[in-house]
């Protein structure tokens, strides 16, 4: 068995372990394209040589910019089995940004997927009177194709294993720039040995019999990408998603064991599958709400009760079966991060066997910190579970979680000021998050340090946990809280708006655009009546007392998103801030 020290071990291991026909897969043109072990390694290697022949050498900056597809991977491991350092540029990054990483890092290549990123580097290439080599997976007429590195007939001589054999396990892996929406992007620098500690200790969450999973989150995060590694030392087939507008038809296709995920996804399926819900009448409407009030009360490990499980086995047959045959009816465990997920979903997803295994982590710490399991005192509802093994994790005086372990970051490249102000002398890394660790071992997360703001009145308000608690009504999309030293906490509200409309039908309001639904005074009181049940569980300074609805939902293209759909706070404040303005005007005249 071949020893696993750096991350392109990972493919002799699988060909020595697994040897599949469907190593990776993707869908073109309505088709399943597979790649076998063989053919993967194959084809990587021709990569290898191609860049060695054009003299890429050791330490030098690759960008790959791409959609998910096997070309991403075979070009990531290509550029790190000669030890240079690839570094992954999200397609929906600005111009700016784009600059900036080509510039700190000094980029000499980028591999891109189709004709509009082509042009794009093109226009920057221009824009800089840069000598940028850009090669496109896609033929595209005028331009090289990375298959022109696979071909190159005077590269056959060139022995892999040497140029394998100078790369060590502390050497830099990867570059991840981070998103930089609160200023300049930061490079993260990871090594070898930080990706492998993370895909060992995260693999022994997955069951026995997981044999494929679909992928759909992007390969740019550090989140997707180490799972992906985490796929192949086990040797799970990855199955990509044709496009974010076909995951259900692929999903239903494929019928994975499982797949990752963002909250953001599964509320959009959850509110789907209520919406069609709704639309049932008589006795199966019943039976399907009976079973979704069940769902919403199961707890771990059969601490509801045998009365409770034989209820839950006639809706997992008669209701949640169905639920699971939307997603190919397969699934064994599903795996959640990138923001917090409302416990009710959890509990749902749990209850209709599909359980939810939500994580914590950061670019910085490869990503995995901690996660949820699936054996039996291994998963807490309202946590991201466990820290995983070899990882040390400490609560700050302040609340800030500090971590350290073989998964923390090198540093920030070329930024020694900003690595020492989050790595401390002890080899802590600051990860600007505020929790604390439930019976001593689950962690929870409460909000981000820096999105914590005060009131006019000094008190503190942490707008996650309010945000997270008002989404479980089934007419908020999208919220975000503001107040920062405003006399009260207020909101900016995106509606849910099939499931505003499927209520508007029922009083006698129809073919509204969303435009005019959100001015419509009963609209608006309903939503206000949502606000004030859920605002019960907070002190009388935290609630929200004031909202706003918006009539567009807010995405990645319309800049309010991060690729993995957080919210950018500061774009949102930005762009709404005449709203915002008019929401305490009255309340500052009072005053």
């Amino acid at each position: 068995m071949a020893t696993i020290t750096r991350i392109f071990d990972l493919l002799e291991h699988h060909k020595n372990k697994f040897n599949k026909s469907d190593m990776v897969a993707s869908k073109v043109d309505g088709s399943w394209r597979l790649f076998s072990t063989e053919e993967f390694i194959k084809i990587t290697n021709d990569l290898s040589r191609g860049l060695i022949f054009i003299g890429v050498k050791n330490g030098e900056k690759i960008a790959v910019m791409s959609s998910n597809r096997p070309e991403w991977n075979i070009c990531d491991f290509g550029i790190m089995q000669i030890g240079a350092i690839q570094v992954p540029m999200y397609p929906t990054l600005a111009d700016n940004d784009i600059r900036y990483i080509l510039k700190d890092a000094d980029i000499k290549i980028v591999f891109v997927s189709n004709l509009s990123l082509y042009n794009k580097l093109d226009n920057l290439r221009v824009q800089m009177e840069s000598d940028l080599l850009i090669y496109t997976f896609d033929e595209i007429v005028g331009a090289n194709n990375w298959k022109q590195l696979l071909n190159l007939d005077q590269k056959a001589e060139i022995d892999i294993e040497l140029y394998k054999s100078k790369v060590k396990t502390n050497d830099l892996l990867t570059l991840i720039y981070t998103s930089g929406t609160t200023g300049t992007p930061k490079g993260v620098m990871l090594t070898h040995k930080n990706l492998l500690s993370n895909v060992i200790e995260s693999s022994v969450m997955y069951p026995k019999g997981f044999s494929k999973a679909i992928s759909f989150l992007p390969l740019s995060h550090i989140f997707e990408r180490m799972v992906i590694y985490m796929y192949f030392y086990l040797g799970i087939s990855v199955y990509y998603a044709e496009s974010m507008d076909t995951i259900v038809t692929d999903i239903a296709d494929v019928k994975p064991h499982g797949f990752t995920t963002v909250p953001r996804l599964l509320e959009k399926i959850y509110d789907r599958i209520v919406a069609k819900g709704s639309e049932l009448t008589g006795l199966k409407r019943k039976l399907f709400f009976w079973a979704l009030k069940l769902g919403l009360n199961f707890e771990m490990d059969g601490k509801n009760g045998i009365l409770y499980d034989l209820k839950l086995n006639i809706a997992n047959r008669l209701i949640f079966s169905k639920w699971r045959s939307v997603l190919g009816g397969n699934i064994m465990a599903l795996v959640c991060g990138g923001a917090a997920l409302q416990p009710r979903l959890a509990r749902i997803f749990w209850a209709a066997n599909m359980p939810v295994l939500e994580g914590y982590g950061l670019t910085e710490t490869s990503p995995v910190i901690a996660v949820n399991g699936l054996n039996k005192g291994d998963a807490m509802f309202g946590t991201v579970g466990k820290v995983i093994k070899d990882v040390v994790v400490k609560i700050a005086s302040d609340g800030e979680i500090l971590c350290k372990g073989p998964n923390v970051m090198r540093g920030y490249y070329n930024n020694p000021i900003a690595t020492a102000e989050s790595i401390d002398e002890e080899g802590f890394f600051h990860t600007g998050d505020i929790g604390e660790l439930i019976e001593g071992n689950f962690l929870k997360i409460t909000d981000r340090k820096k999105e914590i703001f005060k009131t006019a009145g000094g008190k503190y308000i942490a707008p996650q946990v309010l945000e997270n608690k008002l989404k479980e009504s089934i007419f908020i999309e999208q919220i975000m809280v503001v107040g920062n030293n405003e006399r009260f906490p207020a909101a900016l509200i995106v509606p849910s708006f099939i499931n505003l409309r499927a209520w508007c039908v029922k009083i006698g309001i129809a073919n509204k655009s969303n435009e005019q639904l959100i001015e419509e005074p009963e609209v608006i009181k309903k939503l206000q009546e949502e606000v004030s049940f859920y605002n019960q569980e907070f002190g009388q300074w935290e609630q929200v007392k004031k909202i706003e609805l918006l009539p567009i939902e807010w995405s990645i293209e319309g800049g309010e998103l991060t690729p993995k759909l957080s919210l950018k706070r500061k774009f949102i404040f930005d762009k709404n801030q005449k709203i915002i303005e008019k929401i305490y005007k009255a309340s500052r005249r009072i005053d």
